[in-house]
């Protein structure tokens, strides 16, 4: 068997007949190398969740104070999934260093992976440090608010005009957005492009993102532990425990309960696009390449590469309206053409993973 760095191991041996000289006979345990997998074996199940991480601290209350750190990400369903945590002294380099290795050991480097967060300098360096290859977004609602310190007088203009340029699809819209950003306060414009565009803006982020555009979900964990944050280190930990042990197991059996090849959420945004779909017309020029006409506009599918001139397709990963009416003018199945990181029997399989209790 596997031995992990949380795991020790004891020897029984059953005698077939009496033998009261067996005591003097050596015991020998051997350990082979390769299988003993300390620090080095990866979180299982979670491969079949987007490979966003987001990282968020929070400060503890007790007599020897702290800092909670967690990684955590989003489910098929939409539901937070934490993925690890720990408490480090404070908010500095080698702390946050410190968790970014252990993370690594325990979660290693996936293809399209990110990190978000807000804009902590600890955590900027450590992230380039420890994935140097890895995509670093800035949560959008930090940013801005950082953005908001600086120019105060621009906030309630520009809200609006930002948020929407963060989740743009098209260059045309996110150019669109930017004039008037400018016109309002080129100071803000400026800050922005400081801060540089694929650091916040889905459109030239370098891998997708998906819908993980705050670190909201981070910070709902701390929220629900306001109580816990109190309690001597030993205990919060424990509660920590207990409360994402509960989550797995509630959000397991809301999985293994759901019938449809897609979940909830993006089976009812599927159910639209089709709707939408209806008053739109095809015509075909290869067998994967599509012109749809939708009112006074043209947009083009392309169904082998999975994208739609409007960026939806793409961005999401779910059949936009466009390509709904192609598909449904081939006969094929939307479902094929969604990403499997939305389908049932993906988040069934994450929910594989088990958080098993601690002794007394």
């Amino acid at each position: 068997m596997k031995i992990h760095n949380d795991m020790g191991y004891r020897v029984y041996v059953e005698l077939k007949k009496k033998n009261k000289e067996f005591g003097m006979y050596p015991l020998c345990i051997t350990t082979i190398d390769k299988e003993v997998v300390a620090g080095g074996s990866l979180i299982q199940g979670f491969e079949h969740c987007r490979p966003i991480v987001v990282v968020d601290e929070s400060h503890l209350k007790s007599y020897y104070t702290g800092t909670f750190v967690s990684a955590s990400t989003l489910d098929g369903t939409g539901d937070i999934l934490p993925l690890a945590y720990g408490v480090i002294d404070s908010e500095n380099d080698a702390a946050w260093s410190w968790f970014f290795d252990q993370f690594k050991k325990a979660y290693g480097e996936r293809e399209n992976m990110c990190i978000v967060s807000d804009r902590n300098e600890s955590i900027i360096k450590s992230v380039s440090r420890v994935y140097p290859d890895v995509s670093y977004f800035a949560c959008i609602w930090h940013l801005w608010n950082n953005a908001y310190k600086k120019f105060k007088k621009s906030h309630v203009e520009l809200s609006e005009i930002y948020f929407s340029m963060t989740k743009a699809y098209t260059q045309a819209e996110f150019d669109s957005l930017m004039e008037k950003v400018e016109k309002v306060d080129i100071r803000v414009k400026d800050y922005l492009e400081l801060v540089g565009y694929k650091k916040w803006a889905r459109l030239y982020a370098l891998v997708n993102r998906g819908w993980t555009m705050t670190s909201n979900i981070a910070e709902s964990i701390n929220v629900a532990q306001v109580s816990a944050r109190k309690l001597l280190i030993y205990d919060f930990l424990e509660e920590v425990r207990k409360m994402f042990g509960c989550w797995n197991r509630r959000n397991w059996k809301v999985a293994t309960q759901t019938y449809t090849t897609l979940e909830k959420e993006f089976q009812e945004m599927l159910t639209l696009n089709e709707a939408m779909s209806t008053r739109m017309t095809v015509v075909p020029s290869t067998e994967y390449l599509h012109t749809v006409n939708d009112e006074e506009r043209q947009y083009t599918v392309c169904l082998l590469e999975r994208k739609c001139i409007c960026g939806r397709f793409q961005v999401n990963e779910l059949p936009c309206p466009h390509a709904w009416a192609v598909l449904k003018r081939k006969f094929l199945m939307p479902e094929d053409y969604c990403s499997n990181y939305y389908k049932s029997n993906s988040t069934v399989m994450t929910y594989n993973v088990h958080v098993y209790p601690l002794p007394d």
